[in-house]
């Protein structure tokens, strides 16, 4: 496990970074990270889901639109405001995974992308609660910073930046890391009986790079972005796919499991 510095803490990060950008559309592409994922796991509409760390709202709308019984909760007040005025039928609220106000047995199915990585504290705690609010035969699908090569390379590349501008890095916790095994072991130790754990590169470590977005992500939009997906060039595509393919667990940046509760 290791654990990632930065000069502002992690909830003035987030609360930063979701006041800077709208709230969502529902995501578009389910060929790329989460939608992907969030699919393999919500494999009908048999049932209630919660998204325990919904952000800025786009697999949250995707599920409300379609027409499931979702409900997000996220530890970031301004992001659960400005879903909340762009769309007042969503069910979403402030919340903390680690003491979930909600009964035992509640949902059918928990999605927590980029969630688990941002606790200091209480990890095991919310993976006990994880469990806790779900129903026997319940999945979940939780993604988590991974320990290797590429979180360490954009840890570098954000340090050296923030020391061209004369930041400081400080010492503030920005988030965890684990391996693939220490991840897996997480769910286990809670009673989960994990089906995958696959490495996934939801930001490319080339598309911090303008020349090796694609041409229409020349330009950062976050947004934009988060429902399409990170897009590359064609050049920047191959080189992805090769580092995928060889080393895929030294240059995905998160890992994505899939679990279900016996």
């Amino acid at each position: 496990m290791r654990v990632t510095y930065r000069h502002a803490n992690n909830k003035e990060y987030w609360t930063r970074r979701w006041g800077d950008i709208p709230a969502d559309v529902p995501m578009q592409n389910k060929t790329v990270y989460p939608l992907k994922y969030a699919e393999q796991t919500v494999t009908a509409n048999d049932g209630a889901i919660l998204e325990a760390g919904c952000g800025a709202g786009r697999i949250l709308r995707y599920y409300h639109e379609s027409g499931y019984d979702i409900t997000g909760i996220d530890f970031i007040d301004v992001a659960v405001e400005k879903l909340r005025a762009v769309d007042p039928t969503l069910k979403v609220e402030t919340g903390d995974i680690t003491q979930l106000r909600f009964a035992d047995a509640s949902f059918r199915y928990l999605l927590a992308f980029g969630l688990y990585h941002n606790l200091e504290h209480g990890l095991a705690e919310a993976v006990g609660e994880t469990a806790r609010v779900l129903q026997s035969g319940g999945r979940v699908c939780a993604s988590f910073r991974a320990d290797n090569i590429q979180t360490r390379l954009t840890d570098w590349l954000t340090e050296r930046r923030a020391r061209k501008s004369g930041k400081t890095m400080g010492k503030a916790f920005h988030k965890m890391n684990l391996t693939r095994r220490e991840f897996a072991a997480l769910f286990e130790r809670a009673g989960f009986v994990v089906e995958s754990v696959s490495p996934v590169e939801n930001m490319p470590i080339l598309y911090k790079f303008a020349f090796f977005r694609a041409r229409t992500h020349k330009v950062f939009d976050e947004n934009r972005a988060r429902a399409e997906g990170y897009r590359l060039s064609g050049l920047g595509q191959l080189l992805q796919d090769a580092l995928m393919r060889f080393l895929p667990d030294q240059f995905c940046n998160i890992y994505v499991l899939i679990a279900h509760k016996p």
